[in-house]
């Protein structure tokens, strides 16, 4: 059933109180509090007191506005033309039309084999706007099936989308390790990132889809130009959630380390980047090493945006933002934001206006879910 949310100026007053509650969850006895620019009473590590050494102050994230609320397991973003979004629920397959200002509705829903009561990760992943949208009005999706993870476009019109055509069908599938991040790049191509499914030796298989970063033709032929005459772009991956361009036209990903290393690597034609013969790095071994590395249990990282000369990343295990310094004498630095204030962090998208959406992820059977979440989070840098 569709249904509008916020929609009077008492519902607003509401979400307004009810917003100062949600962001202040795990640290409002921790120290002073602070009003943002959004009017939300926040504790003073919400605006983005860093773990580490200060970061130049036109980068340092704050807290806008919770955008929506109640959801489980927002995964996919989708930015539409004028900055409205739209959000994919992971476990039911539902999609909803999130407001820049603020609410949402529903446009629908996908069929998904939902892994939830197993602490699976696949369902409705990745989403991604077509490059032609406003001729075309593609919507892309990342999603598994019963015995499959595959991509898939939908039409949508009039505030709804429509029956899923096939774009790639056959890309491995299990509990654990499905991938699952899309992304348009330069020339209009499609990027997806896919994980192992548990055997780590696809990694290695340039042939297999699994633990690769595919790239295709938006009706999902292989382009002209990729390395190995096949759909892989790079290989040697984990598990891969986050893929995302920077202004050069480079593209990164955040990948999944399991008991050494997550990585943050800047993606090359062809790279291999080690699974399973190596876990965050081999120095001269041959694969290609990662800018940037933490211990699994501070990060494990999801959705990965590009700002001011930074890398922003979702962490799960870390419950935090962390940002990463691409350019300059700094290059590769990192820093630590909102640690604890949010729970387990998964997706961080870019919007059109230059700020950053996150979304929570403490109803994925690993978090700590605090009344109202899952949410999604206006970010000012």
């Amino acid at each position: 059933m569709d249904h509008e949310l916020f929609d009077t100026a008492a519902d607003a007053e509401a979400v307004r109180e009810q917003d100062a509650h949600l962001l202040g969850r795990r640290t409002l006895l921790r120290g002073s509090m602070a009003v943002t620019a959004a009017g939300l009473v926040v504790p003073a590590g919400a605006l983005g007191a860093p773990a580490q050494a200060a970061a130049p102050s036109s980068a340092r994230p704050r807290v806008a506005k919770v955008l929506t609320r109640d959801l489980s397991t927002p995964w996919g973003i989708a930015f539409l033309p004028g900055g409205n979004a739209l959000v994919g629920e992971r476990d039911s397959g539902r999609i909803y039309k999130v407001r820049k200002g603020g609410g949402r509705h529903l446009v629908g829903r996908l069929r998904v084999h939902s892994m939830k009561s197993s602490f699976g990760e696949g369902g409705l992943l990745g989403l991604a706007l077509s490059p032609h949208w406003r001729r075309d009005h593609w919507l892309y999706a990342y999603l598994s099936t019963d015995h499959d993870n595959r991509i898939v476009r939908v039409r949508y019109r009039k505030g709804r989308i429509g029956r899923p055509h096939v774009v790639l069908a056959g890309i491995p599938m299990s509990t654990h390790h499905n991938g699952g991040r899309l992304a348009f790049g330069p020339g209009g191509l499609l990027y997806a990132s896919t994980g192992d499914a548990e055997v780590s030796s696809r990694a290695q298989d340039r042939g297999s889809l699994g633990g690769k970063i595919l790239r295709l033709t938006p009706d999902g032929r292989v382009p002209r130009g990729n390395p190995f005459g096949n759909y892989t772009w790079s290989y040697g991956h984990r598990n891969v959630e986050g893929i995302t361009f920077d202004g050069r036209g480079r593209l990164w990903a955040s990948e999944f380390g399991e008991k050494r290393a997550d990585e943050l690597n800047r993606i090359r034609k062809g790279g291999n980047y080690g699974w399973p013969r190596s876990e965050g790095g081999d120095g001269r071994g041959g694969t290609r090493d990662p800018l940037a590395t933490w211990h699994t249990g501070q990060c494990s990282p999801s959705g990965i945006a590009i700002a001011h000369g930074q890398a922003f990343l979702g962490a799960l295990q870390g419950e935090c933002l962390w940002s990463v310094r691409l350019h300059g004498p700094h290059r590769g630095r990192k820093h630590r934001w909102f640690t604890g204030d949010f729970g387990r962090i998964r997706t961080v998208q870019k919007a059109p206006d230059g700020s950053l959406w996150i979304t929570t992820s403490n109803r994925d059977g690993r978090g700590d879910p605090a009344r109202n979440d899952d949410r999604v989070i206006r970010i000012r840098l």
